[in-house]
Parts: C-alpha cells; sequence; structure tokens
C-alpha cells in the first residue's frame, strides 16, 4: 500500500506562501519567511529564557520574593527581545511598507513610495560592520533625497544568508506590492 504523503517522489508547491486572493489585504503580512539564523538565535534565546525561567523558581522556593523577582524579569526581558527578533524583518499591507527593527518600527504609505528597487552594493554581512558584495532591496521615496534610500533587506542579512533564491522571491514579492499599490 502506498503511502504519498511519506514519499518523496512527488512533488511540492513552492507557491505556498503566496497571499491568496481572498486574504485581507490591509492585514500586514511580511511576504518571506523568516531565515534560519534569525529563528536559531531566537530560539537560543527562548532556550536561555527557559533556563533563566528555571533559576526564577529555584531561587524562590530557597530565596527571597525580590530576587525571584529579579531573575523572573531577566526571563522576560529575553522572551520580549526573542519575539521582537522574529517580528523583525519588512512588512507589506494595502497601506504601506513596513520595516520592523529590534528597537524601532518604520511606516512608509505607498503614496510616500517611488519604486522599490535591487541594487548591486556593499551589504552589512548579519548586521555587523564587516561588509560584503551583495545585493539589496533599496526603498525610494518622494520626500528624501535620491542618495538617502533606506535598505530593506539584503542578501547577507539574517532572513538570507546563503538563501539567495528566497531574497529574490521576496524581494519580487515586495516589488510587485509597490508596483501594485504605487501605480493604482
Amino acid at each position: 500500500m502506498p503511502l504519498p504523503f511519506l514519499t518523496a517522489d512527488r512533488t511540492f508547491e513552492t507557491a505556498d506562501d503566496v497571499a491568496l486572493p481572498f486574504e485581507d489585504l490591509d492585514r500586514w503580512r511580511r511576504p518571506y519567511r523568516p531565515g534560519p539564523w534569525r529563528v536559531g538565535v531566537a530560539a537560543l534565546w527562548l532556550l536561555l529564557a527557559s533556563y533563566v525561567l528555571f533559576a526564577a523558581v529555584i531561587i524562590a522556593l530557597t530565596g527571597t520574593l525580590t530576587a525571584a523577582a529579579v531573575v523572573f524579569g531577566i526571563a522576560l526581558a529575553v522572551i520580549a527581545g526573542a519575539l521582537r527578533l522574529l517580528r523583525m524583518g519588512v512588512w507589506v499591507s494595502a497601506s504601506g511598507l513596513r520595516q520592523v527593527r529590534f528597537f524601532a518600527t518604520r511606516t512608509v504609505p505607498w503614496q510616500q513610495v517611488v519604486a522599490v528597487r535591487t541594487v548591486q552594493q556593499p551589504v552589512r554581512w548579519l548586521g555587523l560592520p564587516r561588509t560584503v558584495q551583495g545585493q539589496a532591496l533599496m526603498l525610494v521615496r518622494r520626500d528624501r533625497a535620491a542618495d538617502d534610500m533606506p535598505t530593506l533587506m539584503t542578501t547577507h542579512n539574517a532572513d538570507f544568508l546563503a538563501r539567495v533564491a528566497a531574497f529574490d522571491r521576496a524581494t519580487d514579492a515586495v516589488e510587485v506590492w509597490a508596483a501594485e499599490n504605487t501605480h493604482g
């Protein structure tokens, strides 16, 4: 009895992360999946938070409640940091484009967007000061000079490091959202 769901010979659909036409276009969505580097670091932070929470329980049982509350607060801060790390990226909706960073979020309405384009330039490797040659998705705005284009995502950030095909699909998706909403 063949079990086709367990075999490797069936074809997989690669269009599973494409927005369906009946979905709410006003809902903010990330047009790509978070990368393995981002998910791995967040998982390690959550693992660390579990140890810190366990330490808070031990301190609460054997020590003072004040010390346990401080350690519990540290665990909550680590959990909040891991969740914020997972939310980082470029989000789109019918109202605009949103870039979520670790400490700040910037939303640009589509009326201010002139173009979203991919350029070849030196980019930062995993957000560190070291730069390497790569591609970047740049945002051209009406209210900014042409040389002051913010970088939305790069081929060497935590979502797309060593995943050039995923970067190409993500930039295509963001560029399509921009084309549909800026000229419409």
